[in-house]
């Protein structure tokens, strides 16, 4: 494997993810970081030993020692950032949501297309070991025609008006908030997991917080519960904190989720349960090594991680025997290793969601936005995501 030198843009909290990540690559070298704030991308720098900063990613762009870029950066810079990286001829992993519209993406995916160049969009929350697992039993059959996928993804750190995030507000989220950040990951999974296309929603989301105490200088993301009046303004908010959303899978399979950032005690929750004509499974992301299996006939079972018990095509998503536990940082590490060695493999096949992924749930948030405004079902245009 030949080593390769890539680039974060973006030092919040996801970007330093990303750059824990890549640092258990051995043959990908952290060679950038480009952050508007230089401060912070020096201290990176100096903690991890990286080569180049600077305030300005384009000028980390014309370097041809950069083979390809994280984009890590609040949502309104995805679609600018990945557009001028494909341009310059590097290979792209883009948080989600790829852009702030369905045109954005689709002018990233036509790109992307025409530079040739490796993308990705990062729907990380695939790779939990267990998920890989439900997958692989409902292409085995051991599940059955799907009838029913249901479930939620519920956080509590927006609960109290005195906290604040930068995604509260659509000038630098988008649109959407709740059902962008994390009603996307739902949505990616269930499609993923069932190999199913969602082909109609009828949504209805609420904001709790029409206004919310911003406060007056910088704090880190799940923090600022503890302001005083003299340190905050108050700020009208234009997104939403929580959806719910009923579906259909084509002509039989029926689905209902939520997405919730007001869910008091859920951290991070993604529930997602999948019922079919032979059995059942259901996970739970603050339980990742846990799968519940379901029967109508013989005892329900719940299995733990296991490499050497899973289904052979799911064991390569888990590094480390059964009892010791694989969690959210570790999925970063398998989609980044994926992505690297496909660069290194021009004719491989893509083991990761591509720009095409992205464009897939946007076009199913533009659908849940247009739901929501006229109270009614709306149908979900029909195209095949990049991967399955």
């Amino acid at each position: 494997m030949r080593t390769f030198k890539t680039a974060i843009f973006g030092t919040g909290f996801v970007g330093r993810v990303h750059l824990e990540g890549i640092r258990r690559l051995g043959y990908v070298h952290l060679y950038a970081i480009g952050e508007p704030q230089i401060e912070k991308a020096n201290q990176l720098a100096a903690e991890f030993g990286v080569e180049k900063t600077d305030a300005d990613y384009r000028r980390i762009l014309e370097d041809p020692a950069v083979d390809a870029v994280h984009v890590c950066t609040p949502n309104f810079m995805h679609f600018p950032i990945a557009k001028d990286a494909l341009q310059a001829g590097k290979h792209v992993i883009c948080e989600k949501p790829l852009a702030t519209s369905v045109a954005e993406a689709k002018e990233l995916v036509a790109l992307a297309a025409e530079t040739k160049r490796r993308n990705a969009t990062f729907h990380n929350l695939r790779f939990y070991p267990m998920v890989q697992q439900m997958r692989r039993m409902r292409e085995d059959g051991d599940l059955g025609e799907i009838l029913v996928v249901q479930g939620t993804y519920s956080q509590d750190w927006l609960l109290y008006d005195t906290d604040w995030n930068w995604r509260l507000e659509s000038k630098h989220n988008g649109p959407s908030r709740c059902m962008a950040d994390i009603g996307s990951h739902w949505c990616d999974m269930a499609e993923h997991v069932t190999g199913l296309r969602i082909t109609s929603l009828c949504a209805d989301l609420q904001t709790f917080h029409e206004t919310r105490k911003q406060p007056k200088g910088p704090i880190e993301t799940f923090a600022g519960k503890t302001l005083k009046p003299e340190d905050y303004i108050e700020t009208k908010i234009d997104t939403e904190d929580f959806g719910a959303v009923v579906f259909r899978m084509g002509e039989r399979t029926r689905g209902a989720f939520t997405a919730s950032q007001v869910s008091a005690g859920r951290k991070n929750m993604l529930n997602i349960e999948v019922y079919g004509t032979k059995g059942g499974v259901s996970w739970n992301q603050e339980r990742p090594d846990e799968l519940w299996i379901g029967q109508r006939n013989s005892s329900n079972q719940i299995i733990i991680k296991d490499p050497s018990l899973l289904k052979p095509a799911a064991k390569s998503y888990a590094d480390l025997p059964g009892g010791h536990s694989e969690g959210y940082d570790d999925t970063f590490k398998q989609v980044f290793r994926r992505f690297y060695q496909s660069i290194a493999d021009p004719a491989a096949e893509p083991q990761y969601p591509q720009f095409a992924d992205g464009l897939r749930q946007l076009t199913i948030l533009e659908a849940e936005l247009q739901s929501n405004q006229t109270r009614g079902w709306v149908n979900v245009p029909a195209f095949q995501a990049a991967t399955t």
